[in-house]
């Protein structure tokens, strides 16, 4: 039975995912490239990296994925819905090779991509969206990409399978937190935790049997 997955989602010690303001200039806020340095020192982000715990965990992303679900603020700064011309921050090439579920209240025509991306545009609740990935994933898993509004919504609805987190040795004060109003959600998780040397935590919640979605 295909999988709903979260990977390679960094949060600080104070539960933040990303700092603020975003902007073109700032994707990450105030928060900068802090949250994602442990990952572009592996081998997963780049082939010199290392190839360690970290780059195991890292790995993980790729594996038997057949459809993404993101949130507008992953696909674009603050008010990317006025620009006709904008395609996400990652070029003609987008590094996902699959249906790609961008979830936003101001919906636009299907956007066809080299390298096997395809952005569809959808203003739907999580059950929907995570319906119309099931459908063209083709029996692989669904990743929940981000961001932290995102997967804090489908954790909310319980739709998450598995959820890697990573959480960095920083404090960033403010921004968008993972947590807020998901009291209790680790009962329905096995939780585990590994501590990298490169100072991060891996940490992993499976959801128990009794729980699935």
């Amino acid at each position: 039975m295909p999988l709903t997955r979260v990977h390679n989602l960094s949060i600080s010690l104070d539960g933040f995912a990303t700092g603020e303001p975003q902007s073109a200039e700032a994707p990450f806020g105030h928060a900068g490239e802090r949250l994602h340095e442990w990952m572009f020192a592996t081998r997963f982000w780049d082939a010199s990296g290392t190839a360690g715990m970290d780059d195991a965990f890292a790995q993980r992303h790729s594996h038997g994925i057949g459809a993404e679900i993101m949130g507008a603020n992953k696909f674009g700064p603050p008010g990317w819905q006025d620009d006709p011309d904008w395609k996400g921050w990652w070029g003609e090439n987008p590094p996902f090779h699959s249906p790609t579920f961008v979830l936003t209240h101001r919906p636009r025509p299907s956007l066809e991509m080299e390298g096997g991306t395809t952005f569809h545009f959808l203003d739907a609740t999580p059950a929907e969206a995570l319906a119309a990935a099931l459908e063209a994933a083709g029996g692989q898993d669904v990743r929940i990409g981000g961001g932290a509004t995102v997967v804090r919504d489908f954790v909310a609805a319980g739709l998450v399978d598995l959820m890697h987190l990573v959480q960095v040795p920083i404090v960033l004060g403010r921004g968008v937190r993972v947590w807020d109003g998901l009291e209790g959600a680790e009962n329905d998780y096995d939780i585990e935790a590994v501590s990298s040397p490169s100072g991060v935590t891996h940490l992993t919640f499976t959801r128990k049997s009794g729980s699935l979605s």
